[in-house]
């Protein structure tokens, strides 16, 4: 979808964002956001079965990934879900959509959480991939096991850690593709092809920044500290969202995602695509797509959420 139509660029105050957007111009606009370490191309299966049943599909790469690149040398590499919520607000404002739909997957699954807490009359919907809700942007401690999967996050951590993640990065991302789903799912050229874009300047910078400041003090971008605050008060989401968990995710546990169903006010429905990985948006694109144009019809309908 990246290429296909080609990419383009809008301007905000501190960004260039790079984006592709496909589907029908009049057709209801459902914003894809992609995860780490990862870019808009984990979208392409996906969006052509939403195009072709009538979405406008926006697909932008985050902030320090592919052509986003920032507008001024001195702002703070801020890589946090706040951050990326103003900049998708800020590209939604410059395309002139007032309500729409997201759909994320991984850091943009966290990035959707924070757009529902702070704008929830903005969206039609929520569509949740790979990452469950933490109430109020909290970053707990998690169960031994589930630490044990985010080790990659504990290294980064450990300032030698984020040395040899400085020395390799896309060495250190195709780890994360080898491990987090189960084996034979991508091939070389699919990789490759996404990697290009963890040669932006920025993706070592915003990626450390991200998972760093979850667990340690790292520099934040004060222009964002009303949004943590707004975020910080926000328990129970009231946007309709549909969750999809990978049931052989070897980063984000299925037990993490669990008994999540009290903080939604607006409905909740939690889908399980079994022998499906973190990557389920390449690794399930059709079921995928047909889970998310359900629970929009659902949502257009008022109905309730069938069963898959």
């Amino acid at each position: 979808m990246p290429t296909d139509p080609p990419i383009r660029m809008v301007a905000t105050d501190l960004l260039e964002i790079g984006f592709g957007e496909s589907g029908p111009q009049g057709g209801p606009v459902i914003l894809l956001l992609h995860g780490w370490p990862d870019d808009p191309l984990s979208w392409a299966g996906v969006a052509k079965h939403l195009n072709a049943a009538g979405f406008r599909t926006v697909a932008p790469w985050l902030r320090g990934f592919g052509p986003t690149c920032f507008r001024i040398a001195e702002t703070i590499r801020d890589g946090s879900a706040e951050a990326m919520a103003q900049d998708a607000l800020d590209l939604m404002d410059r395309l002139g959509a007032d309500r729409f739909a997201v759909a994320g997957h991984d850091w943009g699954a966290r990035i959707g959480y924070a757009l529902a807490a702070l704008v929830p009359d903005r969206l039609q919907a929520l569509v949740a991939l790979s990452l469950p809700y933490s109430p109020k942007g909290a970053f707990p401690i998690p169960p031994f096991r589930q630490s044990r999967a985010w080790w990659y996050q504990w290294f980064m951590a450990v300032d030698r850690g984020a040395e040899a993640v400085a020395r390799d990065p896309k060495g250190f991302a195709r780890l994360q593709w080898e491990t987090w789903s189960p084996p034979g799912w991508f091939d070389e050229a699919e990789f490759e092809a996404t990697a290009g874009s963890f040669d932006n300047p920025d993706w070592l910078a915003i990626t450390l920044n991200s998972y760093r400041s979850r667990w340690r003090d790292e520099p934040r971008d004060p222009r964002y500290d009303d949004l943590r605050k707004r975020i910080a008060e926000v328990e129970r989401l009231s946007v309709p969202t549909l969750m999809i968990q990978g049931e052989a995710d070897g980063t984000v546990l299925m037990e993490s995602s669990e008994g999540k169903d009290r903080y939604f006010g607006g409905g909740y429905h939690r889908v399980v695509l079994n022998g499906v990985g973190h990557f389920p948006t390449r690794e399930a694109p059709a079921k995928v797509a047909a889970a998310i144009i359900s629970h929009l019809k659902q949502v257009e309908t008022g109905g309730s959420e069938p069963g898959f």
